[in-house]
């Protein structure tokens, strides 16, 4: 049986019937509505349009075309499995599959936004500033998850695959959107198989890199660090509310207009525990894309010819020419892509392949402390001297 109002004295609304059933509807959603953002994801990801499943003949072609790829990425990193299984899928199901993949990661970030501010007991004798501090942690589940559904189906719009986000999911899995690769490549005027080509040989690599233990565990570390290191600031967000002209133009509209700008809530929320992490994670994901686009690189040259160099010049400009709120999620996930990421990334692959060789990033794969410091990034030569240095001895030896 649901509490009345009056078993519920922390509720600012109870005497008020009409917010009462709001409440009472808003009650045990938890720290994110996960209905309100598997909704909107779906919205964002079709534009609320129909649509159809995956053409076989579509599903068919990427198999073949991934055992051709599989085998020049399988050479380069020297790898002897088989090909990893994937998936073909439309936009609603890549969307679905990555709010239930990063699922944990988003309830980290909501709960830890859900933690009221140790100055908020100074407002606890104001009755409007505690009536308003109650709408908002009222409404704060529900507006995550419409605004982390959204994201993730603006995403699901223009992604090539699961590894797109750069981060390890659970379990480790590939999935590949036709539409959106197959729409790339007509803007882009690139042939169709050449397309795909290149981005299975991006999915493919990213998921060995991804896969592998020792960037697993360390990356996966750095961004549940990151999403929990949030911290609540409302007096942010009414800053900027109260900026609003109503004099001028539509009001409303100004309103969604501000709560719509992604850097009203990252500016709201980034602590400082997130700021002195963030060399950190710059440097392992600057580390992940360097190596993911080497490989890709390397057997897209071989694949495609001539026209490999510009397929990565039309991504490059695809990824740079993102606007604020494409690139929302990786900011609240921690990871940053742009042009200066990829090239610190690409020069420190390069840096180790022209010192020791091909082989010399097998370390990233294998080894547990081979995860490169940002200074490491920055100067190769000192990661590679760090590893050929012995391990430390066992404590007593």
């Amino acid at each position: 049986m649901a509490d009345s109002p009056d078993e519920r004295p922390d509720d600012p609304f109870a005497n008020l019937p009409m917010f009462a059933e709001i409440s009472r509807a808003l009650a045990g959603q938890g720290p994110l509505n996960w209905d309100a953002a598997r909704q909107f994801a779906l919205l964002g990801a079709t534009g609320g349009r129909p649509e159809v499943n995956v053409d076989p003949a579509v599903r068919l072609a990427h198999v073949d075309l991934a055992r051709l790829v599989w085998f020049h990425v399988a050479d380069v990193l020297g790898r002897e499995d088989d090909v990893p299984a994937f998936d073909v899928v439309t936009r609603s199901e890549w969307a679905r599959g990555t709010l239930d993949a990063y699922r944990h990661l988003f309830t980290e970030m909501a709960t830890a936004l859900g933690t009221p501010p140790p100055d908020d007991e100074a407002a606890a004798g104001d009755p409007m500033a505690a009536m308003m501090a109650g709408l908002s942690k009222m409404m704060a589940p529900a507006m995550l998850g419409m605004g982390v559904g959204s994201m993730v189906g603006r995403l699901a719009s223009r992604a090539f695959g699961t590894h797109d986000l750069p981060i390890p999911r659970r379990p480790a899995t590939i999935a590949l959107v036709p539409d959106n690769v197959d729409a790339f490549a007509a803007e882009w005027e690139i042939p169709t198989d050449e397309m795909r080509l290149w981005v299975l040989a991006h999915e493919l690599a990213g998921h060995v890199l991804l896969s592998a233990p020792p960037i697993d565990e360390a990356l996966s570390t750095l961004v549940r660090q990151h999403v929990g290191g949030f911290r609540p600031d409302p007096g942010a967000v009414a800053d900027r509310l109260g900026s609003i002209d109503s004099e001028v133009g539509d009001p409303m509209a100004a309103l969604q207009q501000a709560l719509g700008e992604p850097e009203v809530l990252l500016g709201a929320v980034t602590s400082t525990e997130q700021q002195a992490l963030r060399p950190r994670l710059d440097a392992l994901v600057a580390v992940v894309v360097g190596a993911t686009d080497w490989v890709v690189d390397a057997v897209a040259v071989r694949l495609v010819g001539g026209n490999a160099l510009r397929i990565a010049e039309a991504v490059r400009r695809r990824r740079v020419e993102t606007s604020a709120s494409d690139t929302f999620i990786e900011q609240l996930l921690g990871i940053r892509l742009g042009d200066g990421q990829v090239a610190r990334g690409k020069s420190f692959v390069q840096g180790v392949v022209d010192r020791a060789g091909e082989r010399g990033l097998d370390p990233l794969l294998t080894r547990a402390d081979a995860v490169p410091t940002p200074n490491e990034v920055d100067a190769p030569g000192l990661w590679l001297a760090r590893l050929e240095e012995p391990p430390p001895a066992p404590p007593g030896a």
